[in-house]
């Protein structure tokens, strides 16, 4: 399994990004997707999460700014960032708890190889 993520690039404060993050591969089904970040000499934070009911959570600081959304049918996660600041400037990576068979979580996450978003003032 292999989760590519997209979407990073250069925005001026107050701008607009929207990230995707295809999961592809041998995949039964999937419990929650996410979005972490981590800046330079930060630890990663979670962003938003959402799971497969839809049920979704965010990090307080971007609550009102940034909405997370899946397509289920295309193993797709997005995060569409409005009103961006130049705090947001941070690599972005998605993740996946994925299901075996018979419906139950494995044991690990899967993580995508990272987007850069960086906003200027």
């Amino acid at each position: 399994v292999q989760l590519q993520a997209s979407g990073g690039g250069l925005v001026q404060v107050g701008g607009s990004l929207r990230l995707s993050c295809a999961a592809s591969g041998t995949i039964f089904g999937i419990a929650a997707m996410g979005w972490y970040r981590q800046a330079p000499e930060n630890q990663r934070e979670l962003v938003a999460v959402i799971s497969s009911d839809g049920t979704t959570t965010y990090l307080d600081s971007v609550k009102g700014r940034f909405t997370i959304s899946r397509a289920n049918a295309k193993n797709t996660v997005y995060l569409q960032m409005n009103s961006l600041k130049s705090e947001d400037t941070s690599v972005y990576y998605c993740n996946a708890d994925l299901l075996d068979r018979l419906g139950d979580p494995l044991p690990f996450t899967y993580w995508g190889q990272g987007t850069l978003v960086t906003v200027s003032s």
